[in-house]
């Protein structure tokens, strides 16, 4: 019999789920979906995807993320360049400004450039927008309108970060961003990779651990980073991150 890929857990109590997201403007779903398939994911991301890396220093759009695919990394030239971006974002951060730099692969860019043709990248993008799990982010955040989403795979491994951001491109039909931790199964609070969410003040209101199998839901726009993972963090922070948008 063949592997299921993706399937939502059908114990989750979306009731109470919605409960919080309408109190919190955020929510964090554990067991989102069956132990099966979310460990099916995580060993996809961690021994089939080709990691670039996602670097932005100052919150300027020129020149805005920049990205070195894995292809690029093959070579000096490529690390040369992935190695000046990093600094650039460390130096920035140093700063007080913004900045961001953790390993990616775009699912909507792999998509849409067949870097992987009908491979399993592109089914997951599939599984995102297809009808069980947008019906479960409209229950939860209770969005009627959610019509799509869109995604990348992240990696946070040791000294990577983002910054303190807010995700105001309401124009682009941005409502609920959303982070899928496929991880390690047990994360440790010194490794950092926490979702963090600020006030006013700069205070956290409230902090996730990047749980395995666990779906994180936030209105945006809304201040939050992802906290620094110390060079002693193990490569383990693996996500799905993305955007819920009505258009």
């Amino acid at each position: 019999m063949a592997k299921k890929l993706f399937e939502i857990n059908p114990a989750i109590d979306r009731v109470a789920c919605a409960e919080d997201f309408a109190a919190n403007t955020r929510t964090q779903i554990r067991d989102v979906l069956t132990r099966e398939t979310a460990e099916e994911v995580r060993m996809i991301l961690a021994r089939q995807t080709p990691w670039g890396l996602a670097m932005q220093a100052g919150d300027s759009l020129d020149p805005g993320p920049q990205q070195v695919l894995a292809k690029e990394l093959a070579s000096d030239n490529g690390k040369k360049k992935a190695q000046e971006l990093a600094n650039a974002a460390y130096q920035e951060s140093a700063k007080g400004g913004y900045g961001f730099h953790f390993a990616q692969y775009s699912l909507v860019q792999g998509l849409n450039e067949k870097w992987d043709e009908g491979g399993v990248h592109d089914m997951l993008l599939e599984y995102l927008n297809a009808p069980d799990f947008l019906q479960l982010v409209r229950d939860v955040t209770g969005i009627q309108e959610l019509a799509k989403a869109d995604g990348q795979a992240t990696l946070f491994a040791a000294q990577h970060f983002l910054g303190l951001h807010i995700d105001s491109h309401v124009a682009e039909g941005w409502r609920v961003a959303y982070v899928l931790n496929l991880g390690l199964d047990e994360w440790k609070p010194d490794w950092g990779g926490y979702l963090n969410f600020f006030d006013n003040d700069g205070d956290v209101v409230r902090g996730y651990r990047p749980r395995f199998n666990a779906l994180n839901l936030f209105l945006v726009p809304q201040a939050h980073n992802v906290s620094y993972v110390p060079p002693t963090g193990p490569t383990g922070r693996f996500a799905i991150t993305g955007w819920l948008r009505d258009r």
